[in-house]
């Protein structure tokens, strides 16, 4: 469904998206973690063709993004973050534009997701809050009956009963196996409740994709004194020293036989993979 190549975006402040491949299947949701600045959001971007990257390839539907974009983008529902187009418009005079872009705008599914989310057609934009302006991008990117769905942070600002029903969603969403969700988040706590997939960006580079349980599975938290830590400096991924000694990060397959480990979340994964030896 979705299949990324090379991608590659330079920007004369220093920071560089470097090499991003992966792909995404029909019936699977992949989630994109990193920290802020990372390049969830100028991969997103390049895939979307909102900012041109200097080298890669986007294949969509087996078509070439950037030559078919505007078929394309008929089937593909997309929201980067809060909906702050027109502040001063009402809901309803907004969605009559925004639905002239799509051939296969869907009024039922519009109206049922006004009715999920509680969004009032009355009401400005500008007088949503940032949760409800998120709810309201995600109302108009899955009312035009798209098959590939691409977010980034959908659950910003949400409070964690909101939060918890899109993740609801988005699992029904992939249910039938022909539609696929690829969304961005540094919640990671979202992730662990409903990816298939991870991406994990860092400093603009891929450092790890794979299943969700195969990319934990393959990793291992320690905790030891501070003469562990000497021994096994050379073979963490990350660590953080305390009084008692220290803890860390390592690939399992690094692991010393013996040595107590737990199975790390994607929080520990995100935090460990941007710590060398801080304090």
């Amino acid at each position: 469904m979705l299949q990324v190549e090379g991608l590659s975006k330079a920007y004369s402040g220093g920071f560089r998206l470097s090499d991003v491949s992966f792909s995404l299947e029909s019936g699977y949701i992949l989630g994109f973690i990193g920290r802020n600045g990372a390049g969830k959001t100028t991969t997103i971007k390049s895939i979307m063709n909102l900012v041109r990257p200097d080298a890669g390839k986007v294949t969509i539907f087996g078509k070439d993004m950037y030559n078919n974009e505007t078929e394309l983008k008929q089937r593909i529902g997309f929201t980067v973050g809060a909906a702050d187009f027109y502040p001063h418009a009402r809901i309803s005079k907004l969605t009559k534009v925004y639905k002239r872009f799509y051939e296969t705008w869907d009024d039922a599914v519009y109206r049922d997701c006004l009715k999920r989310f509680h969004l009032d057609e009355n009401k400005k934009v500008c007088e949503l809050s940032a949760g409800m302006k998120v709810k309201l991008g995600v109302t108009y990117a899955l009312s035009h009956g798209a098959e590939l769905f691409i977010f980034d942070e959908p659950t910003s600002g949400l409070d964690p009963v909101a939060r918890d029903e899109l993740l609801d969603l988005f699992r029904d969403l992939v249910s039938d196996g022909d539609k696929s969700i690829l969304f961005s988040t540094h919640v990671t706590s979202d992730l662990d409740k409903c990816a298939d997939y991870i991406l994990f960006i860092a400093d603009g580079k891929i450092v790890a994709f794979d299943t969700k349980d195969d990319l934990l599975d393959r990793h291992a938290l320690v905790h030891g004194d501070k003469k562990q830590l000497e021994a096994l400096k050379d073979r963490l991924i990350g660590y953080k020293e305390n009084a008692f000694g220290f803890s860390g990060m390592i690939l399992r397959e690094h692991l010393p036989d013996g040595m107590a480990a737990e199975r790390p979340d994607l929080q520990d994964l995100m935090v460990y993979y941007n710590k060398e030896g801080e304090i």
